[in-house]
């Protein structure tokens, strides 16, 4: 059994401009002087392995990290199947949809897709297989702070001082596509908001504070990794007892720890009840012990409800294409050939949800 995921950075799309590739260079030496933001994968590239193959590089990387460094997880995933779509969004789900009964949106920082979390949704998956993950990309578009160079971006930036940061433009934009997942999960299951979280990593922390706390129905918690309260005067908090968890590196040079802090001051004189600030003594990335913590947040508020069962779909109802995709999500591909009529894929799905198989 392979014990260390490959590095998130491999998997970045190639940069064809020479400029652009200089940029991201310097991004992921976490130079003081560039002040703009990156992505997860950019930033944190090694920090983020399972066991990381360049372990003595990342010691010396970050040398705070080397005696507390331990495996965050050291097994394969199993219970779960990662599909992706043509959108760009990465779902993480149980292979037997009766086993849902929570889910996890989570949300990327600039310059990043959904890929720059898949490897931890996925290790969070196997850890918690009660519980469905959606990973959506951010649209491309160009962000004035970085040059006005196009990147996946859940809106513009134009600065991170207090003034800068109320010009967000295209955030309700983005908090309606966060939002529309959320309802197509309750419309489609059932799923009570109470059973759902949002997540994300800096621009994405951003957006999950900016949406989670502003729904109509309360979640039951927001995470956020290296992220603040963008738009600060346009929030209207409509959920003050939703519980945030927020970790931050003190080392950060990109979003400074004193944002993290004074997103707290911020949220706590709107009326929010409960806000966990945790720091780290990293920069602007997600340390293995970050992640442990994290999840064991997730746990605490989305723990295993047996009670509740995912309004599934009648096989008879459903078409072919979806026939065909429950099947190989439940990983009974094998079982299903040679089959023709939709008769027989109704019965194959039906049996395997009645346990006959």
């Amino acid at each position: 059994m392979k014990t260390a995921l490959r590095s998130v950075a491999a998997r970045s799309p190639p940069i064809s401009s020479p400029k652009s590739t200089n940029y991201f260079h310097r991004c992921r030496r976490h130079s003081i002087a560039n002040r703009t933001f990156v992505s997860l994968r950019r930033a944190a590239a090694v920090s983020f392995l399972l066991v990381p193959s360049n372990y003595s590089s990342w010691c010396q990387a970050f040398p705070s990290q080397q005696q507390s460094h331990r495996t965050f997880f050291s097994f394969g995933m199993s219970t779960h199947v990662t599909e992706r779509d043509g959108s760009g969004t990465i779902t993480v789900s149980p292979k037997n949809e009766a086993d849902q009964n929570g889910l996890i949106v989570i949300c990327h920082g600039l310059g990043d897709t959904g890929e720059g979390f898949a490897d931890v949704a996925e290790q969070f998956a196997s850890q918690m297989p009660h519980l469905k993950f959606v990973l959506p990309t951010a649209p491309t578009q160009p962000v004035t702070m970085n040059m006005g160079m196009p990147m996946p971006s859940w809106y513009d930036i134009v600065g991170l001082d207090e003034r800068s940061n109320e010009n967000c433009k295209g955030i309700e934009q983005s908090q309606d596509r966060i939002k529309a997942i959320l309802q197509k999960e309750h419309e489609e299951t059932g799923l009570p908001y109470s059973r759902m979280l949002l997540a994300g990593f800096s621009q994405g922390g951003a957006l999950s504070l900016f949406t989670g706390l502003q729904l109509e129905e309360q979640l039951a918690g927001i995470i956020v990794w290296s992220g603040y309260l963008p738009a600060a005067s346009k929030l209207q908090l409509k959920q003050p007892n939703t519980k945030i968890w927020h970790g931050h590196g003190t080392q950060d040079p990109l979003v400074q720890y004193a944002m993290a802090e004074k997103t707290k001051y911020m949220l706590l004189e709107k009326g929010l009840k409960d806000y966990d600030l945790h720091s780290y003594p990293i920069p602007h990335t997600v340390s293995p012990a970050e992640l442990r913590e994290a999840m064991q947040f997730l746990l605490s508020v989305l723990p295993p409800d047996e009670s509740f069962k995912v309004q599934l779909k009648d096989p008879s109802s459903m078409s072919i294409k979806e026939l065909k995709g429950a099947i190989r999500k439940a990983g009974l591909g094998n079982k299903a050939v040679g089959l023709m009529e939709k008769a027989e894929f109704v019965k194959l799905l039906q049996d395997h949800r009645a346990g006959k198989l």
